[in-house]
């Protein structure tokens, strides 16, 4: 299974006609800074689909993807912390609960994107918590292993597996495109 075809559609910051066009949808969430949107550039084989930045909290809506032309993968702010004002931090987190809990949308999946190198922070393992309040079928994506030295690398995989339970960990990295197949027939699965 393979990603064909993938372009950005739109940001909404809201109700939008297209979340309820029936069309799939899988949600990316994480921290600021996790790399979420290098994750989608790493699936889709495209450098610059989603913009990326080394400054925290770039995405300010929530960005639309349309992905071989069957699901959309929508890349959700990020929480914690980011490089702006308390309001707009307030308003991210309004954004992403409203959508995922709030609003008439399901998602197909909600894959949290967790940084694998520093570990869960206690914003990932209260995201998690209220996903699983919810139901939401959570697949968590370890990112940046490629920032773990060898001889930690199983050490660190295992203490997210045992944070996170019986949830899948794809361990991830972007920089590297280490896990993108994996992740790919995990988003393609029926």
């Amino acid at each position: 299974m393979v990603i064909t075809s993938a372009k950005f559609i739109k940001g909404v910051q809201g109700t939008d006609e297209i979340l309820a066009d029936g069309i799939p949808q899988i949600a990316l969430i994480g921290r600021s800074n996790v790399g979420k949107s290098s994750v989608v550039n790493s699936l889709t084989n495209q450098k610059n689909l989603a913009r990326t930045s080394s400054f925290p909290g770039r995405t300010r809506e929530i960005n639309i993807f349309l992905i071989n032309n069957s699901f959309y993968l929508l890349d959700l702010p990020g929480y914690g912390f980011a490089k702006a004002s308390r309001e707009v931090r307030d308003r991210f987190h309004e954004l992403i609960g409203w959508y995922l809990f709030d609003s008439p949308y399901e998602q197909k999946k909600v894959v949290l994107i967790i940084d694998a190198f520093t570990g869960l922070k206690d914003s990932d393992v209260a995201t998690l918590d209220v996903l699983e309040e919810h139901g939401k079928p959570v697949v968590i994506v370890a990112n940046k292993v490629d920032k773990i030295k060898k001889s930690h690398y199983q050490s660190q995989l295992q203490t997210v597996r045992d944070a996170v339970g019986d949830y899948r960990v794809i361990p991830y990295s972007a920089k590297k495109n280490i896990g993108v197949r994996e992740l790919t027939n995990e988003l393609l699965a029926k």
